[in-house]
């Protein structure tokens, strides 16, 4: 080698080269692990390469399928996997001192939590943060998540979760079931009340909507075929017209509290066919704000617990199990 020709740094252990470890072990492929990186094959091939040779021995049978650990990767495991989750808390905790001065944050609540928890989150924002400008949005759950996919969201509470789930981390808060409601005395208990359903006017939500759709893979899956008459996106109009028409429809417990006063001219029902539930999250971009989607979360379970689900147990007695708040971590 002339002298003059700069030494070739040795191989070393990179974060980027233990993730691309830590991805291929868990996938058990090129390819999966790839996906799980939003990186290339050829790349993953070359951070494995690199590995190895900083080791200076073989990580994974490559023949094998799926690709399975030699020893000298199964000792590197234990290793990533620690390195990995320390750097990861200390990323935590750098980014929450440096979210001490955070200038805004954008906030996106759907439709039915927002009177609930807009004002519960904006404020425990504002008291961590004093200066910190929150700008809140409402809507539906697919608008909420195109929000927070063009970063004009922060931080989303949502019925979808993005397809995207390494982008993103997500933090359970509720799971309530879908209930029967129908205008007062228009089912009475002593009939058949899936036949009754079948007759009376159905008010459903439109399908363009997340929770529209549900309601009506579900109605398919149990069979019930219902007259399509009209369909409606707010809660309102639709328990409004259930009212009107003497009909029904399926709603949720949050649904419900979002227009409560339609409650003294309604029945609460059980269901003559198997339930369905839906959940609801709190979504942030993994990574960027350290420990507050936790904080925030709480939060909203404390609201939960606290304010609606007392509230909806008062006017659905007997209906207390369909709904359900996520518990606290530690």
């Amino acid at each position: 080698m002339p002298a003059d020709s700069p030494a070739r740094l040795p191989a070393e252990l990179t974060l980027r080269g233990l993730r691309v470890f830590v991805a291929l072990e868990e996938a058990g492929s090129i390819a999966g692990a790839a996906a799980r990186i939003g990186g290339s094959s050829s790349g993953v091939s070359q951070h494995i390469t690199a590995l190895e040779s900083a080791i200076g021995a073989k990580l994974f049978d490559r023949r094998a399928k799926p690709v399975t650990l030699t020893p000298a990767g199964q000792l590197l495991r234990a290793h990533a996997h620690r390195i990995l989750s320390v750097v990861s808390e200390a990323q935590a905790e750098l980014a929450e001192i440096s979210m001490t001065n955070l200038p805004s944050l954008k906030l996106a609540i759907i439709d039915d939590l927002d009177a609930s928890l807009t004002p519960v989150l904006v404020s425990a924002l504002q008291a961590r943060f004093r200066n910190c400008f929150v700008h809140a949005f409402s809507g539906r759950s697919d608008h909420i998540i195109e929000r927070l996919q063009s970063r004009d969201a922060d931080i989303a509470v949502t019925a979808l979760l993005p397809a995207d789930s390494n982008t993103y981390q997500s933090v359970p808060i509720l799971r309530e079931a879908f209930i029967l409601v129908a205008a007062k005395g228009a089912i009475r208990p002593d009939v058949d009340v899936r036949a009754t359903l079948a007759r009376l006017p159905f008010v459903q939500y439109s399908e363009t909507m997340p929770i529209g759709q549900k309601i009506a893979q579900h109605l398919k899956r149990v069979k019930l075929n219902v007259p399509r008459r009209f369909a409606f996106e707010a809660t309102r109009s639709v328990l409004a017209m259930v009212v009107q028409t003497g009909g029904w429809t399926l709603t949720t417990p949050l649904n419900l509290l979002d227009a409560e006063r339609f409650i003294p001219m309604l029945d609460i029902l059980p269901l003559p066919f198997a339930g369905e539930s839906r959940h609801i999250h709190l979504v942030a971009r993994a990574e960027e704000l350290g420990h507050l989607p936790e904080a925030l979360a709480r939060d909203c379970r404390r609201i939960l617990r606290n304010v609606l689900v007392p509230r909806f147990c008062a006017i659905a007695p007997g209906f207390e199990a369909a709904i359900e708040v996520a518990e606290d971590d530690g």
